[in-house]
């Protein structure tokens, strides 16, 4: 776990933003996967928004940790910070709005571990008190849903999360499905997203294509990072999600 320490996001990824982004960083205490809490400036514009919350594991964001391999602090395994596909999604609202968004990326991988006791009000204070107009919920890979009572908890925590997301209705929320596909935490995905007017987006055809890990792209010391999604894969993501925005009612 890294030591939350203010410091350049950029410095850490070794790239610019396109299309003239400016990086802010906030850093907030991080559980196992060393993740942080990035701010994004972009010079472009936002999807009918000027503020939007992207949340969700490792994929999304994951601090650097030499144990594993990993030098970077953005979505594991993109092999740099605007090649992710939150700064990707970021970046393509910019660019079709034309105003001035600001994106808080962070991490739901505590309640991924612990949903029976997570305190979302609280831990979600942040995202909340942001007042998003769009979110965008990227979570289950790491969810271990073995028995019909775990099942029923992760899905009733997860009501919870996006019900505090969405805002009585303020903001429109996009819950995606597991990269690694997976037919039970999917469809308590769906569910979830359902039951709170929540906007639902398919991803399971892109881990079966593996074209799309990292580990097709290049070898990497660590098997775990090299089966997170690479450039090509964070690209499919982004494209998926920006279809999902651009065609909502």
């Amino acid at each position: 776990m890294m030591t939350p320490n203010d410091r350049s996001l950029s410095n850490r990824c070794g790239a610019k933003l396109a299309a003239g982004f400016a990086l802010s960083l906030l850093v907030t205490a991080a559980s196992g996967f060393g993740a942080m809490t990035n701010v994004v400036t972009a010079a472009g514009g936002g999807a009918k928004s000027d503020r939007i919350v992207i949340l969700g594991n490792s994929i999304t964001i994951h601090g650097p940790s030499a144990k594993i391999g990993w030098t970077n602090n953005c979505g594991m395994a993109a092999s740099s910070l605007d090649r992710d596909y939150a700064h990707l999604l970021v970046a393509s609202l910019a660019d079709a709005n034309g105003k001035k968004p600001e994106a808080l990326i962070g991490s739901l991988y505590e309640f991924e571990k612990q949903y029976t006791n997570y305190d979302a009000v609280a831990k979600l204070k942040r995202d909340i008190d942001f007042n998003a107009g769009l979110v965008i919920v990227a979570i289950g890979e790491n969810v271990t849903v073995a028995k019909a009572e775990d099942q029923a908890s992760f899905k009733a925590g997860l009501v919870k999360i996006l019900s505090l997301l969405r805002q009585d209705g303020h903001a429109t929320v996009f819950v995606r499905s597991c990269f690694w596909p997976n037919a039970v935490k999917d469809g308590l995905l769906k569910q979830a997203a359902d039951e709170t007017g929540c906007r639902f987006v398919d991803i399971g055809a892109l881990g079966k294509d593996e074209s799309n890990y990292a580990r097709s792209e290049r070898t990497w010391a660590s098997a775990g990072v090299g089966m997170h999604p690479g450039d090509k894969g964070m690209r499919a993501i982004a494209d998926a999600l920006l279809a999902a925005i651009r065609n909502r009612k």
